[in-house]
């Protein structure tokens, strides 16, 4: 059919010819014996030349003596039109010699078939905008997520390994399975972890725990077992530790992280841990090594001792935990008992260093040498938390666990 026609209908027929015809001898007929039936202006050659009737196709199927097939008209002319045409078709009964009958199967409104084709595809258009827009949103909010951890979730080499940022400086490296695992371990405070990512070990992890110590931490089940074999033939391994049987590294809580790990490596970063039981004496920590004079050991009166005889204190910490315990957050009083500030535990040390007025910590966290030297600096006077870790240097600073002021038993 001419470009210049628009097909706004398919016609559609099948035949059958007592006798063997082709193609062209039902072209021929289609032609032949409709000519003259219904005015000149209604001959297919007058249509065809003006493009109201397109290309004719004929298929064929010739057995026994006998022809079959369908025939289809385009056509470009009103619906009338089209059913006057296919009603001179149906009364054609010869093809050449042979008796033949042809039937109209149907009339196919082309502008129709057009319209859901669009619609369906505008459908599938408005679905996938959909589907990207949530995707970026929910990569946005991860984002967001991953950066109000503490720690923070990188990637490491040409495998782009899930890890912390810690591996890039940590003397110890810790090997887990997969970017889950790594995520959990920077919750309870160790941003050293790097991912494996299945029981083909790429070669990145071997250059990177090349000279380190290297702590592996997998899963508590058989298949883990298979990854140690793989992990153990091509990295040099300090220490193997395992998720309680039957469990996932992922799975694990902050807490049940800490006690695994606490014996070959402390924590990196501030984390949140639930309260332990700890002894009632407080070991004295060796004087602080400074040029500054107002940094020194603590005197007697500094000992957990003191705290009953200072209800104020005592109260105040008490009506603060519930709003922090288990938050993953801290409290900033003044002198006057009155919060400063709240903030996650992994932004203490950066906000401290701009706050004034502030005299009393109380964190859902672990309480670190580098917070406590940061305390120092800003003023604070009294720091409690779940736990303490080793503090090899003390400034004139009251630090305390709940459990030794008489919280979370």
């Amino acid at each position: 059919m001419p470009n210049t026609g628009i097909v706004k209908y398919h016609v559609k027929l099948k035949f059958e010819v007592d006798g063997i015809v082709e193609k062209a001898d039902i072209i021929g007929a289609i032609f032949g014996q409709t000519e003259g039936l219904l005015g000149p202006e209604m001959n297919l050659n007058e249509l065809q030349k003006v493009s109201k009737v397109g290309r004719i196709e004929v298929n064929v199927d010739t057995k026994s003596n006998t022809t079959k097939g369908d025939a289809l008209l385009p056509m470009s002319t009103d619906i009338s039109t089209a059913a006057l045409i296919s009603a001179a078709i149906e009364s054609i009964d010869k093809v050449g010699p042979f008796q033949g009958k042809f039937l109209l199967v149907g009339i196919d409104d082309i502008r129709a078939i057009k319209k859901k084709v669009i619609v369906d595809r505008a459908k599938k258009i408005i679905q996938e905008w959909a589907t990207k827009t949530i995707s970026e949103g929910e990569e946005m909010l991860r984002d967001v997520y991953d950066a109000s951890k503490p720690g923070k979730l990188t990637s490491f080499g040409k495998a782009q390994l899930a890890c912390g940022t810690g591996v890039f400086e940590s003397p110890v490296i810790i090997l887990v399975e997969g970017r889950a695992d790594v995520i959990n371990l920077l919750r309870a405070g160790f941003d050293n972890s790097i991912a494996i990512e299945g029981a083909k070990i790429d070669e990145t992890i071997t250059n990177l725990t090349s000279g380190r110590k290297v702590i592996a931490f997998l899963d508590g089940d058989r298949a883990a077992d298979l990854i140690l074999k793989e992990l153990q033939g091509l990295v040099k391994i300090d220490k193997v530790l395992r998720a309680p049987s039957g469990k996932e590294v992922e799975e694990c809580t902050p807490l049940e992280i800490t006690e695994i790990l606490k014996e070959v490596i402390e924590p990196t970063v501030e984390q949140y841990e639930p309260p332990v039981q700890h002894q009632k004496s407080v070991k004295k920590s060796k004087p602080y090594e400074s040029n500054n004079s107002a940094y020194q050991e603590p005197s007697n009166s500094n000992n957990a001792d003191k705290l009953s005889d200072d209800p104020q204190i005592t109260s105040a910490v008490k009506e603060v935990y519930p709003q922090i315990n288990e938050t993953l957050e801290a409290m900033i009083l003044d002198n006057s008992m009155q919060v400063l500030l709240k903030v996650p535990v992994s932004e203490i040390i950066k906000r401290l260093d701009s706050l004034e007025g502030a005299r009393f910590l109380v964190m859902d966290g672990i309480i670190t040498q580098r917070l406590i030297d940061a305390a120092y600096r800003a003023g604070i006077e009294y720091v409690v938390g779940h736990r303490m870790a080793e503090l090899k240097k003390s400034p004139e600073i009251t630090v305390r666990t709940f459990d030794q002021i008489g919280i979370g038993n």
